[in-house]
């Protein structure tokens, strides 16, 4: 993490040493950037849970309507990703990451203004969707390949960790803004909270290493910045035409699917709706998804250091049999009050909410080398689409039985096929991805 350099002796006093300079590569300078911008973007993510009780009982919209907006929204978050993570190797991290924050400012204010239920698939489905899209993990994916060669699995931790923080600081914020105010202010705080982060990102992020003069972290060579790859529309094709004829593409897509839609789709959208109609306060259940925020950013920093050092898909396997787990058990612990067992289980499911992520980046890194960061957008795609389906099945099922036990209990059956499927991922053998041409030395 820091280079050390010794100054030379003083003159006549050959035995007496200046303080050694410790310096921090910048690298890890980049990573605090892109941590801070990614926490200020979550505020958005926090905001759908909390609006479908408001919107309903403004509008009259049912909750299968309202759902469907957060799905097309899910939905654009995925299917955008990978498009955004070519769109970066042409234009920049810079310019890509400034436009979407821009865009989600926009979508989200105009939705204070909104009188009809296209108006929230548009503004929020749509504009939000794509710059949440262009903001996806996919950009934490391509900042780590290009300024890391070691400590990935950390770093990926650590910026999937991001997301889970914002969630912890707006939350609550955005709970008590709608409870004791209107949704509307809620709105507008996610506009702003997006748009403030557009200078920093622009002043302070740079896009390549060669940028600065520096190696890459843990390079034993420089790294010229490469030239911008023009295409980006048919590269992102071409790389997922490729990726598709190949297993642990879908074996990856289907994994992350499911957790898509065991974590966004159904907890980060349903759970306080859920709690509430248990009789449980708006302001308690949201607190509750806020800790869980606390415990992700541990359990997503250690999945990180574990994928360092295990063999991924095992640990893939491994946290989606507990997620299925804990979510099993879920419908017998809402109630009225917060008790130790729901505790336990916020706790518990928190330190899996995005654990997944390092181990599954690292195995599109092994199978997919330099396209590994448009392969894991695609990846991430079906991730959104598994949480869009939810999301909408999600409220439908709702307004059709009353409740949503069946979503709860079908969650967890999926969860316990996730893991199954993470044990059929192969590693793959190094003679099929040299890294010299044939006869080189």
């Amino acid at each position: 993490m820091t280079q050390t350099t010794e100054a030379p002796a003083a003159a006549g006093r050959p035995n007496q040493k200046k303080p050694a300079r410790v310096r921090v590569h910048r690298a890890w300078f980049v990573v605090a950037v892109t941590f801070v911008t990614i926490i200020g973007a979550a505020a958005f993510r926090s905001l759908p849970g909390l609006l479908i009780d408001p919107l309903h009982a403004e509008f009259g919209w049912s909750r299968g309507t309202i759902g469907a907006a957060v799905s097309v929204n899910l939905a654009l978050y995925g299917l955008t990703a990978p498009f955004a993570a070519a769109l970066m190797d042409r234009f920049g991290i810079r310019r890509v990451v400034a436009v979407a924050l821009t865009v989600i400012s926009v979508g989200s204010l105009l939705t204070v203004w909104m009188t009809a239920a296209w108006q929230l698939m548009l503004y929020w489905g749509l504009l939000v969707g794509l710059g949440s899209g262009s903001m996806a993990l996919a950009f934490a994916a391509t900042v780590t390949n290009r300024w890391f060669t070691e400590r990935r699995g950390l770093v990926s931790g650590i910026l999937t960790a991001a997301s889970a923080s914002g969630q912890l600081i707006f939350l609550p914020l955005l709970s008590w803004t709608i409870t004791r105010y209107d949704w509307r202010p809620a709105a507008v705080t996610v506009a702003l909270a997006a748009l403030a982060v557009v200078p920093f990102v622009w002043l302070l992020l740079r896009d390549h290493p060669a940028d600065v003069g520096q190696k890459p972290y843990g390079a034993t060579e420089f790294v010229p910045r490469p030239a911008a790859v023009p295409g980006a529309a048919r590269r992102t094709l071409r790389v997922l035409s490729s990726a598709v004829r190949t297993g642990p593409f879908w074996l990856l897509a289907g994994t992350f699917a499911i957790c898509g839609a065991s974590t966004n789709g159904l907890v980060q959208t349903h759970f306080v709706p859920a709690a509430h109609d248990h009789g449980m306060p708006v302001t308690a259940a949201a607190s509750l998804l806020a800790v869980v925020g606390v415990f992700d950013v541990v359990g997503t920093i250690a999945s990180g250091w574990f994928t360092d050092r295990f063999e991924a898909r095992r640990l893939l396997a491994v946290y989606y049999a507990l997620r299925g787990v804990s979510l099993l058990f879920l419908p017998m612990l809402l109630a009225p009050s917060v008790h130790p067992p729901m505790l336990f289980f916020i706790v518990f499911y928190g330190l899996d909410w995005v654990a997944t992520v390092p181990p599954t980046l690292a195995l599109c890194r092994e199978h997919y080398g330099e396209d590994s960061a448009i392969v894991f957008g695609w990846v991430l795609a079906s991730h959104q689409v598994g949480a869009a389906l939810v999301a909408f099945l999600g409220g439908v099922a709702r307004d059709a039985f009353g409740s949503y036990d069946v979503v709860w209990y079908g969650s967890g059956a999926l969860c316990a096929a996730a893991a199954l499927m993470a044990l059929v991922i192969r590693r793959r053998p190094a003679a099929l991805f040299p890294t010299a041409a044939p006869g080189a030395a």
